[in-house]
C-alpha cells in the first residue's frame, strides 16, 4: 500500500453531496495532479461528517485542519497554500458564533469536542465504499470473536450485561428481546434492520447507512449467530438512495470477503442479508407493519401479542432493531460488555445519537453519553440560539415525541427523564424551537403529520388524530373556545389507550406537553384571540411604523398581493384587507414593518409575556 503525506477527507454524506461535495472532490483530484502530488496526497470520499449545516467539508489529515462551505473556486488556493506551502487558509475555517477568530482544528470545535463516538466512531474517517477501510478499524473484528469463540447464549448474555436498549423508539432491553427469540423453537428465524426513518428533521439511521454501512452488516451477524438465524433483511426507505447503494455494495464486499454466505470465515455458519426498500410510509417504521411491508402485504400493524421475537416474518420468530442499535453491537462484543455498561446511566447505557436541527447555530449529527444535560448539546454542541434569540423549547423523540421548555433545560437525557418530561427517546430527532414559535402552532403541525400518516387501521388513531388536528386548527385561526381545551385531553387520552400500535399510542405527545407546559399560549389564543409569539396569521396584523419609514419600496416591492400603497421616500401603508399575512414584508424591513398581536384587552400581553413571546410594538 503506497504511503501519502496528506488525506483529503470529503465529507460525502447526503447533506455535503447535496452542496456539490463530489464536484470538491473532483476538483482536488484534478488540482492534485495537475501539481504532480499524486503520490503524495490521496483525496478520500466519506461518509457523513456530521456537521451537516456547514457542508460541503473537508478535513485534512492527519493535522486535523477543518474546512467549511467550500466550493470549486477554493481549490485551487486551498491547495496552493496548505498543501504546497504548509499555510492553513484561515478564511476557509470555521469561525464559532459571536466569536471573531477561526478554530483550525476540528478536534476544538465546540460541535465535536464534546460528543463521545462509538456508533459513529468511524465518520469522516474511512470511505465506506471500501470494505478495507472498515477492516484497518477493527472492522468484524467482533463478529470473528462471537463466530468463532462465542456460544449463542453467551452473545445474548454480553448484549445483556451491557444494558443495550433499542435505539429506535421505546428503548426495549436488546439482550432480553434476542433471548426470547434464541428460545423459540419454530424455524427458520429472521432478522431484520430497520432503516424506516420518517420523523421530520431526523437523519441519523440514513447517515450511519451512508458512513459506515459495514458496522450494521457486522451488527447482525452477530445477533444472526445469537438467535440461529440464516437470513436478515435491511429495510431503508427508497428516499435514501445514497445509503441504499452503499449497502449494496458493502453486502457485495462481504460477501466477496467471506463474511457473508455460506460457512463465514471457515465456522460452518451461514448467513446472508438482502436490502428490503420501503415506499416511505412513516407507519412503516412501526415493527408489525415493516414486517407485513416486507412480506409483500400494505404496512398495517398487527396485534401484540404474539410478538415479532415469538411470531414475526412470515409467521416465523423475527429479531427487529433499528439501524444505531445493530451498529452497537460489534463494539460491544469486541471491547466487552462492562466497558458499554460503563457509559451513560443506571437505567440508560452507552451513547445515543441525535439529529440537531432547527433554530440552533450548529446543526448536525452528534452522538453523546447517555445523562448528559439538554444544556450541554443545546448551548455546548449546539453553539446556542441564532440571532440572540431565547430558547423556547426542544421537541424530542419525533412527531410522537413531546415538547420540553426551557425550565427543563437541565433535564438528563435517558429513557425514564424524557418519559418522565412527557416526551420520549425515539429515535433521536431533537428539533429546537426559539422564542419566535407558536407552541399550539407546532403541535398542529405535528399532529397534521400523524393525521395524514396514519394507517387508517383502527379508529382511536384514525378519526382521533383528525379531530384532535381540527380542534387546534380552529384555535390558531382564533376561532377556539376554552371547552377545546378539555376536549384536547379527552381526545389524546382516547387515542393513547385505544390505538392499535406505539405511533397512534404516542401521537398526542405535542399536544399534552405543549398544554402541560404552554398552557398560557392555548389560553392567549382563545380568551384573547392573541398569539404570543406572532406565528398565526389570523390573530396578527402587519403595520409599518410611519415615523420610521423612509419610502424605501422595499416592502412594497416584496408584497404578493399588491398591498402596500406609497411612493418613493413617502411613507408606505398597508391595506389590511388586501393583506394576506405573508410575512414578506417584515422579512425585507422588520426595522420598519411590525407584526402586532391582535387582541381584545390587556389579558393577552400577560399571557404573551408568561408564555415567553414578546411585547407589542
Amino acid at each position: 500500500m503506497p504511503t501519502y503525506r496528506s488525506h483529503l477527507l470529503v465529507c460525502a454524506g447526503t447533506g455535503c453531496v447535496s452542496c456539490g461535495s463530489f464536484a470538491l472532490k473532483e476538483a482536488l483530484e484534478r488540482e492534485v495532479v495537475r501539481r504532480g502530488l499524486q503520490d503524495e496526497i490521496l483525496v478520500v470520499a466519506t461518509g457523513c461528517n456530521g456537521f451537516c449545516e456547514r457542508g460541503p467539508i473537508l478535513m485534512v489529515h492527519p493535522e486535523g485542519i477543518f474546512y467549511e462551505r467550500l466550493t470549486v473556486d477554493d481549490v485551487p488556493l486551498l491547495v496552493e497554500e496548505h498543501l504546497v506551502k504548509g499555510r492553513p487558509v484561515r478564511r476557509l475555517m470555521y469561525v464559532p458564533p459571536a466569536a471573531a477568530a477561526p478554530v483550525p482544528r476540528m478536534a476544538d470545535i465546540e460541535f465535536f469536542k464534546h460528543q463521545r463516538l462509538i456508533v459513529l466512531r468511524n465518520r469522516g474517517r474511512i470511505d465506506p465504499e471500501k470494505i478495507e477501510e472498515y477492516i484497518a478499524y477493527d472492522g468484524y473484528e467482533g463478529a470473528a470473536k462471537a463466530l468463532a469463540g462465542m456460544t449463542p447464549e453467551g452473545i445474548v448474555a454480553e448484549i445483556a450485561a451491557s444494558g443495550l436498549r433499542g435505539r429506535g423508539g421505546a428503548g426495549f432491553p436488546t439482550g432480553r428481546k434476542w433471548d426470547l427469540c434464541r428460545r423459540q423453537p419454530a424455524v427458520p428465524k429472521y432478522l431484520i434492520c430497520n432503516g424506516d426513518e420518517g420523523d421530520p428533521g431526523a437523519f441519523m439511521d440514513r447517515s450511519v447507512l451512508e458512513a459506515d454501512p459495514h458496522a450494521v452488516i457486522e451488527g447482525m451477524i452477530i445477533g444472526a449467530k445469537a438467535i440461529g438465524a440464516a437470513r436478515g433483511f435491511v429495510y431503508i426507505r427508497d428516499e435514501y438512495p445514497l445509503a441504499v447503494k452503499r449497502v449494496g455494495l458493502a453486502l457485495r464486499q462481504a460477501r466477496e470477503n467471506g463474511l457473508l454466505g455460506k460457512n463465514i470465515l471457515g465456522t460452518g455458519f451461514d448467513f446472508d442479508l438482502e436490502i428490503v426498500r420501503g415506499a416511505g410510509a412513516f407507519v412503516s417504521g412501526e415493527e408489525t407493519a415493516l414486517i407485513a411491508s416486507i412480506e409483500g402485504q400494505r404496512a398495517y400493524p398487527r396485534q401484540r401479542p404474539p410478538y415479532p421475537a415469538e411470531h414475526g416474518l412470515w409467521g416465523r420468530p423475527t429479531v427487529i432493531n433499528n439501524v444505531e442499535t445493530w451498529a452497537n453491537v460489534p463494539s460491544i462484543i469486541r471491547r466487552g460488555a462492562a466497558w458499554f455498561a460503563g457509559l451513560g446511566t443506571e437505567t440508560s447505557k452507552g451513547t445515543k445519537i441525535f439529529s440537531l436541527v432547527g433554530k440552533i447555530n450548529n446543526t448536525g449529527l452528534v452522538e453523546v453519553p447517555m445523562g448528559i444535560r439538554l444544556r450541554d448539546i443545546i448551548f455546548g454542541i449546539g453553539g446556542g440560539i441564532p440571532k440572540g434569540r431565547e430558547f423556547k423549547a426542544v421537541q424530542i423523540g419525533g412527531p410522537s415525541g413531546g415538547c420540553i421548555p426551557k425550565d427543563l433545560l437541565d433535564l438528563p437525557i435517558d429513557y425514564e427523564s424524557l418519559t418522565q418530561a412527557g416526551a420520549m427517546m425515539g429515535s433521536g430527532g431533537m428539533i429546537v424551537m426559539d422564542e419566535d414559535t407558536c407552541m399550539v402552532d407546532i403541535a398542529l403541525y405535528f399532529l397534521r403529520f400523524t393525521q395524514e400518516e396514519s394507517c387508517g387501521k383502527c379508529s382511536p388513531c384514525r378519526i382521533g388524530t383528525r379531530q384532535m388536528a381540527e380542534i387546534l386548527a380552529r384555535i390558531t385561526a382564533g376561532e377556539g373556545t376554552l371547552d377545546d381545551v378539555a376536549k384536547l385531553e379527552e381526545l389524546a387520552s382516547t387515542v393513547k389507550r385505544g390505538a392499535l400500535c406505539g405511533l397512534g399510542q404516542t401521537a398526542p405527545n405535542p399536544v399534552l406537553s405543549t398544554l402541560r407546559y404552554f398552557r398560557d399560549e392555548y389560553l392567549a389564543h382563545i380568551v384573547d384571540r392573541a398569539c404570543p409569539a406572532r406565528v398565526c396569521k389570523n390573530l396578527i396584523a402587519y403595520e409599518i411604523d410611519p415615523a420610521k419609514c423612509v419610502g424605501c419600496l422595499l416592502c412594497l416591492k416584496a408584497c404578493p398581493s399588491n398591498a402596500i400603497a406609497g411612493e418613493r421616500k413617502k411613507v408606505h401603508v398597508i391595506d389590511q384587507a388586501a393583506c394576506i399575512k405573508c410575512g414578506a414584508c417584515f422579512n425585507v424591513c422588520p426595522a420598519k414593518v411590525q407584526a402586532v398581536v391582535k387582541h381584545t384587552g390587556e389579558k393577552a400581553r400577560a399571557l404573551g409575556a408568561g408564555a415567553g413571546g414578546r411585547k407589542d410594538s
